[in-house]
Order: C-alpha cells, then structure tokens, then sequence
C-alpha cells in the first residue's frame, strides 16, 4: 500500500489521504472544488464546480503515474440532481473513447456545501 499526495489537488480537510495506491489499484477520495492553492472552495456554478473537481483528480492521477483513461469507476454525488447533463457535459471531456462504471447519486448535502463530489477508482 502506497499513500499518494500531491501539492497540485487541496490537501485532505480530515483523517483520510488524497488517494490510496493497492497494487494496481488506485483510490481516489472523494474530491470538492477546493482550489489547491489556496485550499478555499470554488463558490461558482456547477460548471466551474465540476471543472476544478476534474482537474484535481486530473493531478491525483499524474501524481500516481496514470491518466483519466486509467478510470475504472467514478462515484459522482450532486446537490442537485437537475445539475446531471451541465456535470455530464464537463464530465465527459476528460474521458474520450473511455467511458468508465459510474454512478451518480443525489444528496442533501456535501462537505464545505459543495455542489459536487466526485471519488475515482484507477487501475494499471
């Protein structure tokens, strides 16, 4: 087991890592739009929300020697569920021919009130 840490995506806001590496298996916790330089949430729209969740798991993965199309599944939880297709559209941006497992789920609430949270699943 191998613990995963990069100064690219926010620091861990609790008891957890960034991402745990287990043979070839990577674990990604769930990430928030908290921009990594100054650990604040991004208080933006959906798009922006989703764009920064993206590119700090984008960092987590280089950080692990591996890419979006290293993705087995995603986990995808909204605030609000009428948000889907807006996620959907800067979602599928990072993934071209590969489309990994997913699944999206709707809650009542997220940590620092995000909108969005997104954990990853990568495999060698």
């Amino acid at each position: 087991m191998k613990i995963i840490n990069t100064e690219n995506a926010p620091k861990a806001i609790g008891p957890y890592s960034q991402a745990v590496m287990y043979g070839n298996l990577l674990f990604i916790s769930g990430q928030i739009a908290i921009n990594p330089l100054n650990q604040e949430l991004i208080n933006g729209t959906i798009e922006e929300q989703t764009e920064r969740v993206m590119e700090n798991i984008k960092a987590i993965l280089e950080a692990a020697g591996m890419q979006f199309n290293n993705v087995l599944k995603t986990t995808i939880y909204l605030k609000n569920m009428d948000d889907f297709q807006k996620v959907n559209e800067i979602y599928g941006r990072y993934f071209d021919n590969h489309k990994p497992a997913r699944v999206t789920v709707g809650v009542s609430n997220l940590p620092k009130g995000a909108l969005i949270e997104i954990d990853v699943i990568a495999g060698l």
